[in-house]
């Protein structure tokens, strides 16, 4: 680990060595439930309030408008969801932006089976919304709008004040996911105009696991989990205070930070950009310059997949694309909705820097991705052992040696879905995990590993084939920890890549 150069903030972020120190004594010294109302108690409610205040400073709010919950998914599923069932005698017709989280979509997607009308907000292809865009949208029915304040992929920010200001306009509530804003830009929910505002611990330095939602005085949600009434009566279930506590005292270093922290993040992120083109100049850069997240650059590699280029940077911890995506390697939705291409957006990877980073880092990370780049579009001649001499020439559709390689990872994952679902106790990993490997539980001790390379030969001579499959396979097998015990090579020649309608009938 002290090798790996960390540039994926935005998916989550180390716990503050502050953060971890307040949090230590609630392990064990202060443990008790924040309803009672011994000492115990009343020392963990104490703890509570202190760190609702701390949320709350952060973002301009009252501390009774901040409720606790176990992150950012159930902040948006409760606003969401809260807003539509409490507002359905008024209307059923819900706008969200064409660019959200997951979070945010799948509730959308889960309230269209309810009876809800969905409506997706569109952006340019710098991923920005248009305001007029929006009051185009808005009907009689409208009952809520939630857009994002900061996009977690490209880094756009957000009008949300004057998106909050229309629908206000119209009289219906505003909603903004701020999982990746909050703690990096400065956050004023009354200058942003929002009703309810989402923040996820994880992405500033506090634990997993531990959220909040602001909601605005006065407006009423239905609960999306019933029980004994805590937050308010907004949020049953006992508190979470080791979490509580740990993302109170995170807040208010990104408060007091902040001017620095997001300074430094900017710092970093340009050196890292200009590296970038410095060594390979057609890149094309999706974020951003102006009205971005300070940390966020946005990436795309012309024709290169991006897994196949971030498999090759084992020292390198990037994103391809969002890290809460579900299985599957597909176009990023927030790329496609910006219009990007799709030799742009399979290969492009997200790099999100934070206040770690460094300088020394930011060079190397440069200097990895281009030459693994250059290894990619121009692979060097690879000698081989036997006849002195000779060389190891890959044919001219394939970039690489494994799977992905020779064929679309989409298309691989297309094969393998086809496969009979596995049912097996004792089989650990299986097709369903997306991989031409498995691993099969012998006893609590031991377990078998098998790994195979799909459609080969990967170079035009049976030789070269048998030596790179086996290479392949080893590497596989002890990237598991395993022993390899058993191969064996199938060679099929002539090579060609077979079209997806053949890939369907296998």
């Amino acid at each position: 680990m002290d090798n790996l150069i960390y540039l994926d903030y935005n998916a989550t972020t180390p716990i503050d060595p502050e953060v971890e120190a307040v949090m230590r004594p609630y392990l064990n010294t202060y443990f008790g439930n924040p309803s009672s109302r011994y000492k115990f108690g009343t020392d963990a409610r104490k703890a509570v309030e202190l760190a609702r205040n701390q949320v709350a400073a952060l973002i301009g709010a009252s501390p009774e408008e901040i409720i606790f919950t176990s992150g950012g998914s159930e902040s948006d599923n409760h606003a969401l969801k809260g807003a539509a069932f409490a507002l359905r005698g008024k209307g059923n017709h819900i706008i969200v932006s064409a660019i959200e989280h997951p979070a945010i979509l799948e509730v959308c997607n889960w309230l269209q089976k309810q009876g809800f009308e969905i409506s997706y907000l569109p952006v340019d292809n710098q991923c920005f919304t248009d305001a007029s865009q929006l009051e185009r949208l808005i009907t009689p029915q409208t009952i809520l709008v939630s857009v994002m304040h900061a996009n977690n992929e490209v880094g756009t920010i957000q009008p949300i004040a004057e998106l909050a200001g229309i629908a206000h306009r119209y009289g219906i509530l505003f909603h903004t996911d701020a999982a990746q804003s909050a703690g990096k830009i400065p956050i004023d929910v009354s200058d942003l105009q929002v009703d309810m505002l989402t923040i996820a611990g994880h992405k500033l330095y506090a634990p997993k696991g531990i959220g909040a939602l602001y909601i605005r005085k006065g407006v009423v949600l239905d609960n999306l989990i019933h029980g004994a009434g805590q937050e308010h009566n907004l949020r049953a279930g006992t508190e979470n205070l080791l979490e509580i506590v740990g993302f109170g005292k995170a807040c208010e270093i990104a408060a007091r930070d902040l001017v620095k922290n997001s300074k430094h993040q900017s710092e970093m992120c340009d050196l890292l950009r200009n590296k970038l083109l410095m060594h390979i100049p057609d890149i094309h850069i999706h974020s951003s310059l102006t009205n971005c997240l300070p940390n966020t650059l946005s990436v795309a590699f012309r024709g290169i997949p991006a897994d196949t280029l971030l498999s090759t940077l084992p020292l390198l911890a990037a994103s391809a694309g969002a890290a809460c995506h579900p299985a599957g390697i597909t176009s990023s939705h927030v790329l496609v909705a910006m219009g990007v291409p799709t030799e742009l957006s399979m290969g492009t990877i997200r790099l999100s820097t934070g206040k770690y980073s460094t300088p020394e880092e930011m060079i190397s990370a440069a200097q990895m991705i281009s030459e693994a780049y250059s290894l990619i579009v121009a692979p060097q001649e690879v000698p081989k052992a036997q006849p002195l001499g000779d060389t190891v020439k890959l044919p001219q559709f394939t970039h690489g040696l494994g799977c992905a390689c020779k064929m679309q990872p989409a298309d691989l994952e297309h094969v393998l879905r086809k496969l009979p679902a596995i049912t097996d106790r004792n089989v650990l990993v299986g097709n369903a995990s997306g991989d031409d490997a498995a691993v099969y539980l012998i006893n609590p001790e031991q377990a078998v590993v098998q790994t195979l390379d799909f459609f080969t030969p990967i170079v035009d001579d049976p030789y070269d084939f048998g030596a790179i499959a086996a290479a392949n396979a080893l590497s596989d097998i002890y990237a598991m920890g395993a022993r390899p015990l058993f191969a064996l090579n199938i060679v099929a020649f002539p090579v060609q890549r077979l079209p997806l309608e053949v890939l369907e009938q296998i």
